[in-house]
């Protein structure tokens, strides 16, 4: 497995999450159609339970080492990070399960809940620490809303499956 320049780094997170789960060459013996979706469904399934498992150490980490040393409203602002990473880590192990992630419109969904938890949850994480020390990382500032349009756009492309039937 190589990773080429040029190609999207939701590519590049897909592959190497990947080749971190499972081997390819037992993969290949179960043909094109199948490689393509179990590199979906363990994608999906790898970002979920990754995303969980962080959820659960940031909040005993910020309930407990930085109460101290955040405000409020800091405090606040972490935990809703926490809160929407957790979210978002059921949401795409449910999806996993329940989908077969076989067209472009449900790894979409997929993806735009990965990047938009990572750029979401983790840029409210950098700005409540780096302004907890006293040098705010603006430069995060504009991320947020980048990630949580991400999440929304994932939330409407998973309406949209649902309803594309009826409509």
């Amino acid at each position: 497995m190589s990773i080429h320049v040029g190609k999207s780094p939701i590519w590049a997170l897909r592959h190497v999450a990947v080749f971190l789960i499972i081997d390819h060459n037992d993969l290949e013996l179960l043909g094109i159609f199948a490689h393509n979706y179990l590199l979906m469904v363990l994608f999906a399934q790898f970002f979920g339970a990754l995303f969980g498992l962080l959820a659960i150490v940031f909040g005993a980490f910020g309930a407990h080492a930085l109460k101290k040393s955040f405000s409020a409203e800091q405090l606040t602002s972490f935990e809703t990070g926490v809160k929407y990473q957790m979210y978002h880590a059921l949401i795409l192990l449910i999806v996993s399960f329940n989908l077969n992630l076989e067209t472009s419109l449900e790894q979409y969904v997929i993806y735009c809940f990965v990047l938009g938890t990572f750029l979401f949850s983790f840029s409210i994480y950098g700005l409540c620490i780096s302004a907890s020390k006293g040098n705010k990382w603006r430069i995060l500032g504009p991320i947020t809303p980048l990630g949580g349009l991400l999440l929304t756009v994932g939330w409407s492309l998973l309406l949209y499956h649902f309803i594309k039937g009826f409509v």
